[in-house]
């Protein structure tokens, strides 16, 4: 196809398509003439996958660079393209220099720890779960395993049910995609039935 028809089948501008090309974003086409290039399916499915993560991961161009790096290099394994995403993702906090946080941190990997996860230390989770222990002190709740255990057995749960799905030998590309809707979408959907699942318990103990 031309680029004219690849704008056309990704909803996006032929300048945009251009400046995805001079990025290193996309792949050149094909020279079909002096001044025309042919485009195939892997430059739709590549772009397809450009703009979800700029517009559901709202990530940076340099964010996705890292992306399609990973995708397109074959020495990188599952784990590692799944890592690269997930990172890109954040969130990006930066930590205080604060007692509160360095303790909240170190409960942090103390649970992970515990809990025998092979995560590494720059996880952005890591931090994003530190912020909320600190909140969580300053409203009066302190953090206890029994308080947490239920979610770890949840996110455990919901985890590997995702990475499952997750299948070895599939285009690299659509790997991505994969991670991207788990990580983005599948959250926003947890999140509405955690509430939905929170009033129908309240309504069954507390309403009669």
């Amino acid at each position: 196809m031309l680029i004219s028809e690849l704008s056309d089948r990704s909803g996006l501008t032929v300048q945009t398509i251009k400046f995805y090309i001079r990025e290193g974003l996309l792949p050149k086409g094909t020279l079909a003439g002096a001044t025309r290039a042919s485009y195939d399916r892997s430059h739709l499915e590549r772009l397809r996958l450009i703009r979800a993560l700029r517009e559901l991961g709202d990530l940076p161009v340099s964010a996705i660079q890292k992306i399609v790096m990973a995708i397109e290099d074959e020495d990188t394994g599952l784990h590692g393209l799944f890592g690269t995403t997930q990172y890109a993702l954040g969130p990006h906090i930066s930590p205080p220099d604060d007692p509160h946080w360095r303790a909240a941190r170190q409960d942090v990997d103390a649970l992970i720890g515990e809990l025998g996860w092979r995560v590494t230390e720059r996880a952005p989770a890591r931090d994003l779960l530190a912020q909320t222990f600190v909140a969580l002190r300053r409203l009066g709740f302190p953090i206890t395993l029994a308080d947490l255990r239920p979610y770890v057995r949840a996110a455990t749960d919901v985890a590997e049910h995702e990475i499952a799905r997750v299948a070895d030998g599939e285009p690299r590309t659509r790997t991505v995609h994969s991670m991207l809707v788990s990580t983005v979408l599948y959250e926003q959907v947890l999140t509405a039935l955690h509430r939905l699942a929170q009033e129908d318990a309240s309504a069954r103990r507390f309403d009669g």
